[in-house]
């Protein structure tokens, strides 16, 4: 871990927002169906290779409520679902458990990507709030990024062969349905592009 990277300690984030570096609606390559996303901000691990390393900073990027982001969300009646990425999502994992609940009381599912393993998450040492964050998923990707083992493959829902796809709700079984290599661009009305998928990191440029 880079020496200069602050400790969460360090990083004020107000109760009831989120430190988000980006998101986006009706991705269809980051889980199951047509889905939000919400990339946060921050990260310790800094894996060779990783997909983001723009999200590894714990600066302030965007602060945004938890109650906005779920207007946000189910302002699009697209959006059958919703992932979380990062950066590491269990680093604020109690405002992404509020943010669960209110997206699942509205009928949506809820999917996250964490670089720590379903054991750790459940284990003492745990991030504050992983437990209520882990009760509200339906989908975990667990594991971090590792570039020896990496994978691109049409057949590969993860990246790397040390991640695994914990099906926390049985209901989502047979909905394993993307894959590693896919890319997905978003352009946005003011032309911006937001690239994203398992197999380059997410860009956004002119």
């Amino acid at each position: 871990m880079n020496s200069t990277t602050p400790s969460l300690s360090e990083v004020e984030i107000p109760p009831g927002y989120l430190n988000i570096m980006g998101y986006v609606d009706e991705s269809e390559v980051n889980g199951p169906g047509c889905r939000a996303v919400v990339w946060v901000q921050g990260c310790k691990r800094e894996c060779a290779g990783c997909f983001n390393p723009a999200s590894w900073s714990f600066e302030i990027n965007q602060l945004i409520a938890v109650d906005e982001l779920a207007e946000q969300i189910l302002s699009n009646p697209r959006n059958s679902g919703v992932t979380f990425s990062g950066g590491e999502p269990f680093l604020q994992a109690t405002a992404l458990a509020q943010l669960a609940k209110k997206l699942k009381a509205a009928g949506l599912n809820v999917m996250s990507f964490s670089g720590y393993t379903l054991p750790e998450l459940q284990g003492e040492n745990a991030p504050e709030g992983a437990r209520e964050l882990l009760e509200q998923l339906d989908i975990l990707v667990d594991g971090p990024y590792v570039e020896s083992l990496a994978i691109n493959s049409p057949d590969s829902p993860v990246s790397s062969r040390n991640q695994r796809v914990r099906v926390l709700n049985p209901a989502f079984e047979d909905k394993i349905t993307w894959a590693s290599d896919q890319v997905e661009i978003h352009i946005f009305k003011d032309g911006t592009r937001l690239i994203t998928g398992f197999r380059g990191q997410m860009g956004l440029s002119e």
